[in-house]
């Protein structure tokens, strides 16, 4: 027998070829675009740690949205940043709070963009922590209640789906409970099921002014060492009525978003979060990296891992390429 008898290169000859048997597809409608909202108007405040990215005042936000919905990205998922802060996060569920303004500008103005709504008080709270602080802990059942009426608030204003981030344990039942009471069985919850306590969240913080004044997060975000932990905790918010289960942050966690996949049969999402953005773009503009080319294959690798949607602020150069 001649050798070789097998011979993969053959289907790698042309751009034809590989096409024909990509395994992997990524598409714009596979991707949701983050976005920063503030009050006032005429505001567009570029985030220094975050190359390309900024924070929107409601009006010049319609303008974005509108420019991601025409690329063909079905939706965005908003984060709050309040002209004032308590140490419940009041402001977030405040019915006139800065999300609830945008959800509801968003819906009139682009009513076929979906809209999603970050829940999670942190980016409300004085002590930047995601949840109630009672004699230096964070306490979890009584920040249930702060995530219930900043959902059903965001419900109220149109929000397409809310999800919940803080990983206080219980969160998706609770809310899952509030919508119905009041009527928005119809809203779905996409939920940050496995969030780690990551490093990759710093620019982010810096974006949303919302990193604690004391201690960190470790004892309500995950042990990035602990991958049947996580599927623990997809288990627990799948019983409790999530719709959608999502893995923070994806690259590093490529493991256990395929181990989601092959577990549960619900959607599952994952974030490309802010610090894995930053790091493509830093290197990028330092000559080392070809952005587009790098950009391009971490997303596909979190496809292939097995996400079916991406939270990624490189939805709308990613788009741009994916509808040449």
């Amino acid at each position: 027998m001649p050798f070789p008898r097998h011979r993969p290169r053959r289907l790698r000859q042309t751009e034809g070829l590989r096409r024909m048997v990509r395994e992997t597809n990524l598409t714009p409608s596979d991707l949701v675009s983050p976005l920063f909202v503030v009050t006032g108007r005429d505001r567009k405040e570029e985030i220094t740690s975050m190359p390309g990215q900024y924070r929107w005042s409601v009006d010049l936000l319609i303008k974005e949205a509108a420019e991601i919905s025409l690329l063909g990205i079905p939706a965005v998922i908003l984060f709050g940043i309040p002209d004032r802060k308590d140490e419940r996060g009041s402001a977030g569920y405040d019915p006139n709070g800065i999300v609830q303004q945008a959800v509801r500008a968003l819906k009139d103005q682009i009513p076929e963009l979906l809209v999603m709504t970050d829940v999670c008080i942190d980016e409300y709270t004085s002590h930047g922590h995601c949840g109630i602080v009672r004699n230096g802990r964070i306490v979890n059942d009584e920040t249930l209640e702060c995530l219930r009426a900043m959902a059903r608030t965001h419900a109220e204003a149109g929000a397409d789906m809310v999800a919940p981030s803080d990983m206080m344990d219980g969160r998706v039942g609770a809310i899952r409970q509030e919508l119905d009471a009041h009527g928005f069985t119809d809203v779905p919850i996409m939920s940050y099921a496995a969030k780690f306590a990551s490093s990759l969240y710093a620019p982010f913080r810096d974006a949303a002014d919302s990193s604690p004044t004391f201690g960190d997060r470790r004892s309500y975000q995950m042990d990035p060492a602990n991958a049947r932990e996580a599927l623990r905790e997809i288990d627990l918010d799948v019983e409790e009525g999530a719709d959608i289960v999502m893995v923070k942050p994806a690259l590093p966690f490529l493991d256990v978003i395929a181990a989601a996949r092959a577990r549960v049969a619900l959607p599952i999402a994952a974030y490309q979060v802010s610090g894995e953005y930053s790091m493509i773009k830093a290197a990028a503009r330092a000559g080392w990296l070809d952005e587009p080319r790098v950009m391009m294959e971490a997303l596909l690798s979190i496809k292939r891992a097995g996400a079916d949607i991406i939270l990624t602020y490189f939805a709308k150069d990613a788009a741009r390429i994916l509808n040449e």
